[in-house]
């Protein structure tokens, strides 16, 4: 069984926990941290903007520099999940548009390990941020959505809508 494991910053630990718990002992582990590339895109665009008077001195380039550091926070998450986790597990780093990289790596896996990263103080649609919904509804195999803190009571379902009258 493959498991890929969709590590965010702020969630990703109850990601690992409900892998911890839920995936098979035997099931050969891929985390994977996705790092948007919008950033590194500003900051070269910064440069830019300053109508051709920003050229970045050799080593000075904000977007390689932001880049640089974005790849050893991955790093270091990525070790911490593992860690955390318990067991052997592939690191894998992407960047760029952070939903479509996540689906695509999700090809020929048997289980995407994702959490929820919207509102986490009640139940519902709301508790999927905009990638994280993209994600569920395109990926190429099972999603298995864990609650990254404590799970709310049921109690905290929205409401019905009211009903349409004519």
């Amino acid at each position: 069984m493959r498991v890929l494991l969709w590590l965010v910053e702020g969630t990703w630990q109850g990601c690992v926990d409900g892998a911890r718990a839920l995936v098979p002992a035997g099931a050969e582990v891929t985390l994977l941290h996705v790092a948007p590339g919008e950033v590194e895109e500003a900051a070269g665009g910064a440069m830019a903007g300053l109508l051709g008077r920003g050229r970045p001195r050799p080593g000075r380039d904000p977007a390689a520099r932001m880049g640089a550091v974005s790849e050893e926070a991955a790093a270091e998450l990525l070790a911490a999940a593992e860690a955390r986790l318990g067991r052997r597990a592939r690191h894998e780093r992407r960047r760029g548009r952070v939903e479509r990289l996540e689906v695509e790596a999700a090809d020929g896996a048997d289980l995407l390990v994702a959490a929820r990263d919207g509102d986490r103080s009640r139940l519902g649609p709301a508790s999927l941020g905009p990638a994280t919904r993209f994600v569920v509804d395109h990926a190429p195999c099972p999603v298995l959505l864990v609650w990254p803190d404590q799970t709310p009571p049921v109690g905290s379902i929205p409401p019905p809508p009211p009903p349409h009258w004519r």
